[in-house]
């Protein structure tokens, strides 16, 4: 797998209605193909004080939405054997 580049964007905590939000540049959205009413995923790492955002993968019809749930928890689980898979 190769290296992850990610680029630090600044942006500040504003309040939106009753609530506090971030805004995002549609430049910045298109770079991840994410559009108005587009659902992101949110992981949030407390150790770190990190929260990461990707556009979550729709879900093919027929398919159980938790299927991409088991296959992201099994990749992680068998990284090290799948990473080593391809150098065969």
């Amino acid at each position: 797998m190769g290296e992850v580049r990610m680029e630090r964007v600044h942006r500040k905590v504003t309040k939106i209605g009753n609530s506090l939000g971030v805004t995002f540049s549609k430049e910045l959205l298109n770079r991840i193909n994410a559009d108005l009413g587009d659902e992101l995923e949110i992981f949030v790492n407390e150790n770190e004080g990190e929260i990461v955002l990707r556009k979550a993968p729709k879900v093919p019809q027929g398919l159980d939405s938790r299927f991409f749930d088991v296959l992201q928890s099994n990749v992680e689980q068998y990284r090290k054997t799948i990473e080593g898979l391809k150098d065969r």
